[in-house]
């Protein structure tokens, strides 16, 4: 069975919320990381996260990296909140993979979390 790198950033990292959804489907926890300072993130009613690349701005982001079977992706996108979706994130040793990223109207008039560097920082500020 073929597996993918998912970077999450929010409520499907360990131990949230959301993170027995990737369990379910068998994906394992791979590393902790962080992307390029190219992103800029958002808290979506204090929930969830939401993190955009930007060309201004943006700073790295701490996230986990999940090793996934492909045939789980898509059971694991149908249940992330509407207007999330799986792009490609670049990681701070310049490599991509796929991971969870925010279409960018869900962060109008949302809390910018930018400066906290992840989801995690910002909910023990």
């Amino acid at each position: 069975m073929q597996h993918l790198l998912l970077a999450v950033n929010g409520t499907l990292m360990r131990g949230l919320e959301l993170n027995p959804n990737l369990l379910a489907v068998n994906a394992t926890f791979d590393r902790e990381a962080k992307t390029i300072p190219v992103y800029r993130l958002w808290s979506i009613n204090d929930k969830y996260p939401a993190m955009l690349r930007v060309a201004n701005g943006g700073n790295a982001i701490a996230l986990e990296i999940w090793q996934i079977p492909a045939t789980g992706l898509v059971q694991v996108l149908q249940q992330e909140p509407s207007g999330l979706c799986i792009g490609k994130v670049t990681l701070a040793d310049n490599t991509e993979v796929l991971g969870v990223l925010a279409e960018p109207i869900l962060c109008e008039n949302q809390r910018e979390i930018t400066q906290w560097g992840g989801w995690r920082n910002y909910m023990t500020s």
